[in-house]
């Protein structure tokens, strides 16, 4: 990729991020750019091509994969905490502010399988890791889908509210938020 593509990349997920991908005109990107408009079209076909090319690029994805979880000790309170933290160090609210702006009609069925990859990773992760601690005899065994789903569900709606209302919503900080949701969620396992 050559570096005036890159900035036409970057420009645009940034406008997307700020202002969604309908607000986003090819005008704002070639000036953000630094480029005309006619230096976009020579590269892009359109703005749903630099969108596209854009999410593939590692740098606009959050990249959460199955490997960010790897770091278990095997107990099931730090390990919890080491899932939450691993995802909401990757989940900022520049990433929770680009994916909705991904989620515009016109890119949906292109961008929702990216998009959806996060939060796959994570429940997936979960699942395989209660089914290990299972075999360990570590905790009894229950839908261990739902249980990672209700993980996820708190983890994401934590990151999404704060990235949206920053702090004024909540006041309990991200350490304090997960290390108390930990111990609801040990507690709940552990009264199974």
């Amino acid at each position: 990729m050559d570096e005036t593509s890159q900035k036409i990349i970057d420009a645009t997920m940034l406008l997307i991020r700020d202002k969604g991908y309908v607000a986003t005109t090819t005008k704002d990107i070639a000036r953000l750019a630094g480029v005309n408009e006619c230096t976009l079209f020579r590269k892009f076909q359109n703005k749903k091509d630099i969108v596209l090319q854009g999410v593939a690029q590692e740098k606009w994805r959050a990249n959460v994969t199955p490997d960010i979880f790897q770091n278990v000790q095997w107990e099931l309170e730090s390990d919890l905490e080491m899932f939450m933290n691993a995802y909401m160090d990757k989940i900022t609210p520049d990433f929770v502010n680009l994916s909705i702006g991904l989620r515009a009609p016109q890119l949906y069925d292109e961008t929702a399988p990216l998009i959806m990859k996060v939060p796959q990773a994570f429940v997936s992760s979960l699942i395989e890791y209660f089914k290990k601690m299972e075999e360990m005899g570590k905790i009894g065994h229950f839908d261990f889908e739902s249980l990672a789903m209700t993980i996820f569900s708190s983890t994401f709606g934590y990151t999404f509210l704060s990235a949206s209302f920053n702090q004024n919503l909540a006041k309990t900080s991200k350490e304090e938020f997960i290390k108390n949701s930990v111990k609801m969620f040990v507690q709940g396992i552990s009264g199974l």
